[in-house]
């Protein structure tokens, strides 16, 4: 009788726990998924639907049709401010994003973000595209709430046809044209996770320069279709227009890719989409007569198109007029989803979910700041304080062709007193940046790539912006290329240097350390492959680094302690004219 009793017990306890799986999958089935878009480096005026009848983006524009447009939607001047503040729901100097480059557009590891949030709600959670937020771990995406990652975590990239990627941590070769390689994998990611929740990110990379296309997109831009121009057309450049409109149009291929898996899985109804871009044009092109483009903190710089799609729960046709920003996105898709946020720190978005289904009649007053680079302009409903003071009525005046600070003082007296008080008590946190380089994080390489080093003697990188840069011009022992960085974790490491070295400059020999540890090698073998980028490039590129194929070259090992340490790369000898080229030093903890 009593061992009956146990059975009948555990009988009833296996049926309790089916019974509860059942009803968690049976919840998380009710969870809409959610699909995130961003483009980067997009104007507001760069889709068909916000009146350029210069290109045709119906899968984008379809998306405002059928569900929400946001007239006045803002995000940052600049790329990696503007996702960080999508990630975390606040302001970026909060989070430590300062820049865009050198370690000043990593998120500090004390923010929390919105992937973070979904997958502790169940969701499974990929991002696809270009991250902007921290290479080494535990910046990396798949340490900040994402499962699934593939992209490059650079802020820009040098070539976008079969080109090194990220995956997971891992470094691997791409396959054609990037936007199209990204969807792929977003693609994969949806049909894998159909049948539970998903939160997928797909932060594109493109129109951001350098300025490539497949052709059949660019074959359809013949100068004379460009007849739309910027407010001030002298200074519109028409090759980088057609690359960006033809770039524009490749998104939108790419989307309608997107929005028909979800058709075809049965999943659209299920579905919050939302798209929107990180920034204004990055050329002079049409842009609604907007006074501004990429870097400014004027409403050209900071206004972005923003579309949000959910069958069944937004009204098509949904014309929004508040403003709005990339801070309020965390909030506003965790409450439609029913997603708790993690983390305690303040938010300074507010859930726009009220303004999407009709919940709310009324909408209180508020203030949008924008910054960059200690520039900060203000936007209310109607008017915008500029950096320097001065203020535009953006309904009667959406150009900001004419001040009116000193007809409108209070006005002017009121937006000033706040932006003085948003600097004070945002921009002290951004003052001074001591954060070192990450070693050691988990089992994950740390790969430290040229953009985050700093050149010494007559090492120079390949091109005036850091991203994508390689070092070069490395012909004497005098010579450093050296990386701040912490250790983590004690312990044995590989370390690789990522080089080219022409037959002619075969023999050097170098010594990688960290500390007091170091480890030396040898270029024993000639790699000198050529120089990509410019056969695909449709228009000048500005100085950006061309790119190439780099090597993995054992360096040895080294048994590193804890803490704070200098990595220097110097070498011991010199036969031939240089060293090598370096990408990148890669480290790797042994078990």
């Amino acid at each position: 009788m009593h061992i009956h009793n146990r059975r009948h017990l555990a009988a009833l306890v296996v049926v309790c726990l089916i019974g509860c799986l059942a009803a968690a999958r049976a919840a998380a089935a009710e969870r809409p998924n959610v699909l995130v878009i961003l483009a980067d480096d997009q104007g507001w005026g760069d889709l068909s639907i916000d009146g350029n009848t210069n290109l045709e983006t119906p899968n984008i524009d379809s998306l405002g049709q059928d569900g929400a447009l946001f007239e006045r939607f803002f995000v940052c001047p600049v790329c990696a401010p503007t996702r960080a503040e999508f990630l975390t729901g606040r302001y970026h100097p909060r989070g430590g994003v300062h820049g865009v480059t050198t370690g000043a557009e990593r998120l500090n590891l004390d923010e929390k973000t919105i992937a973070e949030a979904f997958k502790a709600a169940g969701y499974a959670t990929g991002a696809f595209g270009k991250w902007h937020n921290g290479t080494q771990f535990p910046y990396h995406p798949n340490a900040r709430g994402f499962d699934e990652y593939y992209g490059f975590t650079s802020g820009h990239w040098g070539h976008y046809f079969d080109t090194v990627m990220d995956h997971n941590g891992e470094i691997v070769t791409g396959r054609g044209f990037i936007i199209d390689d990204l969807t792929d994998h977003a693609l994969d990611f949806i049909q894998e996770n159909r049948e539970r929740p998903f939160f997928c990110y797909v932060p594109y990379n493109t129109p951001h320069s350098p300025f490539q296309v497949p052709d059949r997109f660019y074959d359809r831009f013949p100068e004379s279709r460009v007849k739309l121009r910027n407010r001030n057309p002298e200074q519109e450049e028409l090759d980088k227009t057609r690359c960006a409109l033809a770039m524009v149009e490749n998104i939108d291929w790419n989307v309608g890719r997107l929005l028909e898996k979800l058709d075809a899985l049965k999943l659209a109804d299920n579905t919050i989409v939302v798209y929107f871009s990180d920034n204004g044009p990055n050329t002079w092109r049409f842009n609604g007569g907007m006074k501004g483009k990429k870097g400014s903190t004027d409403e050209g710089g900071v206004r972005s198109p923003c579309l949000v799609r959910w069958p069944g729960h937004i009204r098509p046709g949904t014309v929004i007029p508040q403003i709005a920003g990339a801070i309020d996105l965390l909030p506003t898709l965790t409450d439609m989803a029913g997603v708790e946020r993690v983390g305690s720190k303040p938010l300074d978005g507010r859930s726009l979910k009220p303004l999407l289904t009709g919940g709310s009649d009324a909408w209180p007053e508020r203030m949008i700041f924008s910054h960059w680079n200690k520039r900060v302009s203000v936007r209310t409903q109607q008017y915008r304080l500029d950096m320097k003071g001065a203020l535009y009525d953006m309904v009667a005046d959406p150009g900001q062709d004419r001040d009116i600070s000193s007809e409108k003082p209070e006005i002017t007296a009121r937006l000033r007193d706040a932006v003085a008080a948003w600097k004070a008590e945002v921009l002290p946190s951004i003052a001074k940046d001591d954060r070192r380089f990450l070693i050691g994080f988990d089992e994950h390489l740390t790969i430290l790539p040229a953009r985050d080093g700093v050149p010494g003697g007559k090492v120079q990188r390949s091109g005036k912006a850091p991203n994508c840069s390689y070092f070069t011009n490395w012909t004497s022992t005098e010579d450093r290329i050296t990386w701040d960085v912490e250790v983590l974790q004690a312990g044995e490491y590989t370390v690789s240097v990522y080089y080219t070295c022409p037959a002619a400059d075969v023999g050097s020999t170098y010594e990688v350390s960290v500390g007091d540890t170091s480890t030396r090698g040898r270029v024993s073998e000639a790699y000198d492959p050529p120089l990509r980028g410019a056969e695909a490039d449709r228009a000048d590129r500005g100085g950006e680094s061309y790119v190439k194929e780099f090597r993995p070259l054992a360096a040895g090992t080294m048994r590193l302690p804890r803490g704070r340490a200098m990595l220097t790369v110097r070498a011991l000898e010199i036969p031939g004219s240089q060293v090598m080229d370096v990408r990148c030093v890669v480290l790797k903890k042994l078990p």
